[in-house]
């Protein structure tokens, strides 16, 4: 899905992605739907969207959306010329890659290929997961509450892209 409210930057970006289904969304209403309606795996997002085309608030507002309702969904953010600090501040709020025009469709499209590409692995796994089913934790042998406690801990944590911190006196199986 292609969120850009510049009409000829939408023509331009639809027809560099032409091996791909592409919507195309102008506005942050629109792009909602789409991903409410597609799911697509990938997004390339311009951060200066309508009512507020100049600014950036429209668009990491968006980001946000499109993360909490398709969090596996990869956005790439497309920024202005010179302006890394919006886009380091996209990725780190999870956005998986960022892109600065002008647009090479060459480049942006090997972007948009391997973000398609991850995307696509992590469902085959988590596919993967379900059929061989179980727990990640099937082997570990623990009987405690305090250690039962830990492990749905783990369990909930382990799909997710997330780094933890496991504190604990040396010796006692952190590392499992």
């Amino acid at each position: 899905m292609i969120v850009e409210d510049d009409p000829g930057l939408q023509s331009q970006l639809k027809w560099s992605f032409e091996n791909f289904e592409v919507a195309v969304a102008e506005d942050r209403e629109g792009a909602i739907a789409h991903l409410r309606r597609l799911e697509p795996p990938v997004v390339t997002l311009d951060l200066g969207l309508p009512p507020d085309p100049g600014g950036v608030t429209q668009g990491f507002a968006l980001l946000e959306e499109i993360l909490a309702l398709a969090p596996d969904t990869k956005v790439i953010v497309v920024t202005g010329h010179n302006d890394r600090t919006n886009a380091m501040r996209a990725i780190a709020m999870g956005a998986y890659d960022f892109y600065e025009k002008p647009i090479d469709p060459d480049l942006l499209g090997m972007t948009v290929q391997r973000a398609a590409r991850l995307y696509h692995i992590e469902q085959e796994n988590r596919r993967l997961q379900t059929v061989h089913g179980g727990s990640l934790l099937e082997g570990l042998i623990a009987s405690s509450p305090e250690m039962m406690k830990v492990v749905r801990t783990v369990e909930k944590l382990a799909p997710t892209d997330v780094s933890t911190l496991i504190l604990g006196e040396s010796g006692t199986g952190k590392e499992v």
